[in-house]
């Protein structure tokens, strides 16, 4: 018996083109390399503006549905209401330094080739050999405080409210802010294990007990600590950058630790505190843009005045009690080449300025 197999035609649909497809649309600058759905700053978008702008999804621009995600509790997305600051169009804000993803790493990069050159200079100088003892001890005791300062700040301020404004510009410029205070920090870390291995008398242990107990570091202990507890992503940043930095850092770092080392031979102590100086610097010019547009809307500019000279009122008084209470610290060096009244003095002046600039009224407490 013969068996036949009938052949099987298996039948396939056959492709039809409609031009619906992912990337058939012809349409303005549809072949173009570079994005449309923003306005640039400038006649032609930069690198930062295509990988920032708009990044970060709104309902207000793109997300006609609402927010695509949320939290838990309720609020979707970015809340506007994690500040009581108010825009009227927070993406508005550009970063003046256009830090991004491969800007930052290429900056701090830099700087740290720098420190490690400078600290492997010294090393093979033995440049410490030659400092005084009241030099040393000051270094021992003061900047290895301020390391916390600067730790502090990093983890528990910019690292905690990197995510919580509402564009994607703000959230880059914290989070690099958060990058350049941790590098700071451990910057000094490295540079106070260095001196603890020199082979000379210096305590790489002193720090903890300076920032713990002398009475004083207790206040910028205070208001340190103080900070990490605002809930208020844009208070926090206007009380650190505008504040803080100007009243307490830049006058220890700046009217202090930069004017007197090199007079007690010491020329590695300035190197490093001017890269977190210069960290500053770029900090405060993206926080400076943030706050002039919140003063100059339009539609919230007066209310956000009445804001923050509330903050103002808050955290200068803190801000001069811990200021004042590092007096002591300008005796210990041997060579004294400022007095405090003179710094207070440069660094509310340089505060004054930056308030003017703002068009933010003088607190009261400065002419106490």
């Amino acid at each position: 018996m013969t068996a036949t197999t009938e052949s099987k035609h298996r039948s396939f649909p056959k492709i039809e083109f409609t031009d619906s497809e992912a990337g058939a649309l012809e349409f303005p600058s549809s072949r173009s390399r570079t994005f449309t759905y923003y306005t640039p700053a400038k006649k032609r978008s930069t690198m930062y503006e295509d990988v920032t702008v708009d990044v970060q999804p709104d309902p207000e621009r793109h997300l006609s549905q609402g927010w695509i995600y949320g939290f838990g509790d309720g609020p979707g997305g970015y809340p506007k209401e994690w500040t009581t600051a108010k825009s009227s169009n927070w993406h508005a804000f550009l970063d003046p330094n256009e830090e991004w993803d491969q800007t930052i790493y290429r900056n701090n990069a830099a700087v740290v080739r720098q420190v490690d050159l400078c600290l492997q200079n010294a090393k093979r100088a033995r440049a410490y050999d030659g400092w005084n003892t009241p030099w040393l001890k000051f270094i021992e005791r003061n900047l290895g405080a301020w390391m916390h300062a600067e730790n502090g700040l990093a983890l528990h301020v910019f690292t905690s409210i990197q995510r919580s404004g509402p564009t994607n510009m703000i959230n880059t410029a914290v989070a690099v802010n958060a990058a350049h205070k941790m590098r700071f920090a451990q910057d000094l870390a490295l540079f106070n294990l260095d001196l603890s291995e020199a082979g000379i008398p210096f305590d790489g242990a002193a720090h903890r007990e300076v920032w713990q107990s002398a009475p004083e570091w207790q206040p910028t202990r205070e208001v340190v600590e103080r900070l990490t507890a605002v809930p208020d992503w844009c208070e926090l940043l206007f009380a650190t950058n505008i504040v803080f930095e100007q009243l307490v850092g830049s006058l220890f770092r700046t009217e202090l630790i930069m004017q007197i080392a090199a007079r007690n031979g010491d020329y590695i102590t300035p190197t490093i505190v001017g890269t977190g100086e210069h960290d500053y610097d770029r900090d405060l010019a993206y926080t400076r843009n943030l706050f002039r547009m919140l003063v100059r809307d339009e539609q919230h500019g007066e209310s956000n005045k009445e804001l923050f000279g509330t903050w103002l009122a808050t955290w200068v008084p803190r801000c001069l009690d811990a200021a004042r209470a590092l007096q002591p610290i300008w005796s210990q060096p041997a060579d004294k080449a400022v007095t405090f009244a003179s710094s207070l003095d440069a660094a509310e002046a340089k505060f004054r300025s930056l308030l003017e600039d703002l068009g933010l009224d003088i607190p009261k407490e400065l002419d106490q």
